[in-house]
C-alpha cells in the first residue's frame, strides 16, 4: 500500500469499506450496521415476533436465573463478569438483579462496538441498579481479547449472548473461541448463546420481516458510508435478500443492486461499479446443533460443562471451561 493510500485509509471503517467494495464478490461487515440509528433499528428487530432469538434467550435466563447465578458465584474472592456485545443489556439485567440482590461480590464489565449502546446501558444501570459496580468499555471482540488476560486476580465469567458467534464462519469462530480460551484460567467460565438449527422457514422469517426493519438495518451500512465517507449510494436501488442453507446451517444477508450504477465514495477516492443484480454480502447468521458446538469447543481447547435451552429448544446457552 502506498503512503498516500495508507493515509487515506486511516480508520478501520475506511480500510474495510475500501477492501469490501473493491473485492469480487463485494462484501461489507455487519458490525458497521451499528450507530445510533442502527442500535435503534436492532431494538425494533429484537421486539419483532419473527425474531425469536431474544425471547428464547430471555426465557432461558429468567427460568434458570438462580442456577446460572450460583454457577457463576465465587464466595471467596468474587468475580469479574465480562460481557462481549452487551447491547442494551435487557437479558443480562435479569442475572445482574439476582446477583446484586444475593450478595455477589462482582464487577460487571459490558463491552460493545457501539459507543452509543455502551453509554445508554451504563446510564440505565446507574439508574436501575445504583449499587452495581459497572466498568464499561467500547471495543471490538478481537481487540479486547488480549486485555482479558489481565483479568487474572480472581474468577472471571465471559458472556457472549444473542448468538453473536453466529456472525463468524466456523474457522473464525474457532479462532475467537481459542483466544477466549487463552484468556481463561481453570476456574473461569465462558457462557455463550448459540441459535439452534430448526424449521428453515422460521429462520428465514427472522431475518426477512414484512415490515422492512431488517432491510433498513442492513442498508444502514450504506447510510453510514454516505454520511461518514461522502458516499452517494441510492438506498432505493438496493433490496435486502436473505437465504438459508439447512445443510450448513448458514443464513446469509445480501444487498442486491436492482440497477447498474456507479457509486463514488469521496473519502476513499473510490468509484464502485455495480452490474444489475450484483450483490453486497453483509452478514452471516450461523445456526448450530450440539454436535457442531461440541466440535467447535474441542477444536478451541474448551469443554462443555452444561447447557440451558428454552421450552421450544430453538436456542441454547452453553457453559464452557478450559480443557
Amino acid at each position: 500500500m502506498t503512503a498516500t493510500k495508507a493515509t487515506l485509509l486511516n480508520t478501520t471503517f475506511k480500510k474495510e469499506v475500501f477492501e469490501g467494495l473493491s473485492a469480487y464478490p463485494k462484501y461489507l461487515s455487519s458490525k458497521y450496521f451499528y450507530d445510533k440509528k442502527g442500535d435503534r433499528l436492532f431494538q425494533e428487530i429484537m421486539a419483532m415476533p419473527e425474531y425469536y432469538l431474544t425471547g428464547c434467550e430471555f426465557q432461558i435466563l429468567s427460568t434458570y436465573t438462580e442456577t446460572i447465578g450460583e454457577l457463576f458465584r465465587d464466595r471467596q474472592n468474587g468475580l469479574d463478569l465480562i460481557e462481549l456485545g452487551a447491547g442494551d443489556g435487557k437479558k443480562t439485567k435479569v442475572l445482574l438483579k439476582y446477583m446484586a440482590e444475593n450478595n455477589f461480590n462482582f464487577v460487571y464489565k459490558p463491552i460493545d462496538i457501539s459507543e452509543n449502546a455502551v453509554e445508554l446501558l451504563s446510564n440505565n444501570l446507574a439508574q436501575e441498579m445504583p449499587i452495581l459496580n459497572v466498568d464499561a468499555e467500547v471495543g471490538e471482540y478481537f481487540e479486547v481479547l488480549e486485555r482479558l488476560k489481565g483479568f487474572n486476580k480472581r474468577k472471571k465469567v465471559i458472556m457472549v449472548l444473542g448468538s453473536n458467534i453466529g456472525n463468524l464462519k466456523h474457522p473464525k469462530a474457532i479462532e475467537f473461541l481459542s483466544k477466549l480460551k487463552d484468556a481463561m484460567l481453570p476456574d473461569d467460565l465462558l457462557f455463550m448463546g448459540f441459535d439452534q438449527k430448526k424449521e428453515p422457514q422460521k429462520i428465514l422469517n427472522a431475518y426477512n420481516d414484512d415490515t422492512g426493519i431488517t432491510e433498513a438495518f442492513n442498508k444502514n451500512v450504506l447510510t453510514r458510508i454516505n454520511r461518514e465517507l461522502g458516499g452517494n449510494f441510492d438506498l432505493n436501488k438496493f433490496k435486502h435478500w436473505e437465504v438459508y442453507d439447512p445443510e450448513t446451517g448458514t443464513a446469509k444477508s445480501f444487498l442486491v443492486a436492482t440497477k447498474a450504477m456507479e457509486v463514488s465514495i469521496e473519502a476513499l477516492k473510490l468509484t464502485v461499479n455495480f452490474d444489475q443484480w450484483e450483490t453486497i454480502h453483509t452478514e452471516i447468521s450461523q445456526k448450530y446443533d450440539d454436535k457442531i458446538v461440541g466440535w467447535l469447543a474441542e477444536e478451541a481447547g474448551l469443554k462443555i460443562e452444561t447447557s440451558f435451552t428454552d421450552k421450544k429448544e430453538y436456542y441454547k446457552d452453553y457453559v464452557f471451561r478450559k480443557v
